[in-house]
């Protein structure tokens, strides 16, 4: 496990555009090995101004890893061994309001958690762990990345609930309308369990959601042609690598991230009896849970 010793370590995890970055220094990748398996890839390090900084491509490079076959665990406790202390998430998704039309940035505070093939939990059988998931986003860093666009110029809305399908298939018609019963405003396949991850990883999360079209239950969703999905991606890495330039001297002057209530999200969230938990659960989650179990 990698020692943090205070210092904020900004991690971004999404699409190889955004990696990179006018100015990052020290750049080398890095295989990390985590106990839950193999990450998307190894990480990348680098340094933007003196920030320390690691990137992560969450369906490897080349964009090898379907969204149901992504081992999130492994990729969060890679980011956690790595140092990692707030992750920004940047993930493409379809919009399910009329309103939020291509392009738009989403800074998302919600999600409806609609995947099933996924392991969910770094914990289980040996050490059982509850935490709260109620605001499943760090507020500190969402403050960030909406002042980070606005002086970007970038269209960015602040608060929204994200519908996190399995996939790797989209939605349905009827589906399609349903969540737009919900409520939900954008709808993808990746940022579930991952959100939950790293909140048990006791790392600060945010999400920003990248709408590249509308979902199928707009009119004209049948006739969006391929070249125009393009290139909106095209512009929204342009968009995305800029965002993350704005925001990381941003994150790295905010003097309250020591005390955000994310980096103790474990307080008090084991409830196996330290005399009952499987030691082998225990080695495993020593990036992870480190800092109640006492491990270093």
């Amino acid at each position: 496990m990698s020692e943090n010793n205070g210092r904020t370590v900004i991690g971004f995890i999404g699409g190889s555009g955004i990696y990179d970055l006018e100015g990052i220094a020290d750049q080398r990748w890095e295989k990390v090995a985590s106990p839950f398996g193999e990450p998307s890839d190894e990480l990348l390090f680098g340094t933007l101004g003196g920030q320390p900084l690691v990137f992560l491509p969450r369906h490897g490079r080349g964009h090898r890893i379907s969204p149901s076959m992504i081992n999130y665990r492994a990729n969060i406790d890679a980011l956690k061994r790595a140092g990692v202390t707030d992750l920004v998430s940047m993930s493409a998704v379809g919009s399910l309001r009329e309103d939020l039309k291509p392009g738009t940035f989403v800074i998302a505070d919600q999600f409806i958690d609609r995947t099933f093939a996924r392991e969910k939990s770094f914990f289980g059988r040996g050490l059982v762990a509850h935490i709260s998931m109620a605001h499943p986003v760090c507020n500190r860093l969402g403050d960030h990345l909406e002042a980070a666009a606005a002086e970007a110029g970038i269209e960015a809305v602040r608060g929204g609930t994200y519908l996190v399908m399995e996939g790797p298939q989209f939605s349905t018609l009827a589906e399609s309308r349903l969540y737009r019963s919900w409520g939900c405003d954008v709808i993808g396949m990746t940022n579930m369990p991952e959100a939950k991850l790293a909140r048990e990883a006791e790392m600060c999360y945010a999400t920003v959601a990248m709408v590249t079209d509308y979902d199928c239950w707009h009119p004209d969703h049948d006739h969006v042609t391929v070249d125009a999905i393009v290139k909106v991606l095209v512009a929204n890495a342009d968009r995305a690598r800029t965002l993350a330039g704005q925001v990381v001297p941003r994150i790295r002057a905010d003097a309250a991230a020591p005390v955000c209530a994310c980096r103790t999200a474990l307080e008090h969230a084991l409830i196996t009896a330290p005399g009952h938990r499987d030691p082998d659960r225990l080695r495993d989650l020593d990036a992870v849970a480190g800092r109640v179990l006492g491990r270093v």
